[in-house]
């Protein structure tokens, strides 16, 4: 397939500019449907939610951000609750139970939420019995296991579970990489092996090449907050970073017209690594396809994160007015 160049015309880059558009934090970015249910949901109303869960049906990408995003919301109010006891065979009830419990569990910490933890892990399994395609209740067994019950052997076997029924899933493959971060369960290295050989393994077009940039993200935050003052900003890792290319390569060009639902997050960290790595024209077509959707990490391993993501942008829009050709 011929290299696509980053603003040499296509239906993406012709759009208006969002460079001056103010920032949307709204967590369900783009996704109104997901927008009108946390709407219902804020006023105690599930029934919104069955109808939005339905219509999701087997796009588990979709499901799972969905899913988390009501959990956000339902942590502290009891509409999952309700909808569970109203219709306790339904897998959608399940299934939002199980992400607000165990986010519940996750907010208590590994002592006091151990109870939740207990209860979250039985209505998962409910879940999965109750759809057992169904990845979401796997990916939450993942998170839980990495703050409640770390083991290797049931890492391995959750995993498994999970890649069975959504064998790219981009969720799954995040979790275990959270889980190998040195300041949870792994180390450096086995952090940078997971995430290589995911990226290296998965088809091109899928984000899943957005790993090592993670890992890489995280390699800075740890080294930060170990050394201090003595690491700044002036010396980091997106100068001449391979990954970066390799995701653009792997990703970017190559990736569907219709964006993934973490889309944000994943776009976020690329033209986060173009940023630092001053490929400033390059990273003009990221800023754009985010919008207004910013989010905190990884800009905030690095500063403020709103001040830079705008600094970034308009940097981006500059060097692109001014027609700076990317290097290559």
């Amino acid at each position: 397939m011929e290299r696509r160049r980053f603003g040499r015309g296509g239906r993406r880059t012709r759009s208006p500019d969002p460079g001056q558009l103010p920032l949307d934090r709204h967590p369900a970015r783009g996704d109104m449907p997901l927008r009108a249910g946390l709407e219902d949901a804020a006023m105690g109303r599930w029934e919104g939610l069955r109808e939005l869960l339905a219509s999701t049906g087997r796009d588990w990408d979709r499901r799972i951000f969905r899913l988390q995003v009501l959990a956000r919301a339902g942590a502290r109010l009891r509409f999952a609750d309700t909808w569970a006891r109203a219709e306790p065979g339904s897998a959608d009830a399940l299934a939002l139970l199980a992400h607000v419990q165990a986010l519940r569990s996750l907010i208590a910490g590994r002592g006091e939420g151990r109870e939740l933890m207990e209860e979250a892990w039985r209505t998962c399994v409910a879940a999965a019995e109750a759809e057992p395609a169904d990845p979401a209740p796997w990916v939450v067994l993942l998170a839980l296991l990495r703050v409640h019950a770390p083991d290797r052997t049931l890492l391995r076997q959750v995993w498994e579970e999970a890649a069975a029924r959504d064998p790219y899933n981009r969720e799954a493959r995040h979790e275990v990489l959270i889980y190998l971060f040195e300041r949870n369960h792994g180390s450096a290295g086995e952090m940078f092996h997971w995430a290589l050989e995911r990226a290296e393994t998965a088809p091109r077009g899928l984000p899943l090449a957005v790993l090592p940039l993670v890992a890489l993200a995280e390699s800075h935050r740890q080294r930060r907050a170990a050394e201090g003052q003595r690491y700044g900003l002036s010396l980091h890792p997106w100068t001449d970073c391979p990954h970066i290319d390799r995701v653009l390569e792997r990703w970017w060009y190559h990736r569907p017209p219709r964006p993934h639902a973490q889309f944000a997050e994943d776009a976020n960290y690329l033209a986060h690594a173009l940023g630092f790595a001053g490929r400033h024209a390059e990273a003009h077509e990221v800023f754009h396809a985010i919008g207004p959707y910013a989010v905190d990490v990884p800009w905030s391993y690095c500063g403020e994160p709103r001040e830079l993501f705008v600094r970034h942008r308009a940097w981006a829009a500059r060097a692109a007015a001014e027609g700076r050709p990317p290097p290559g």
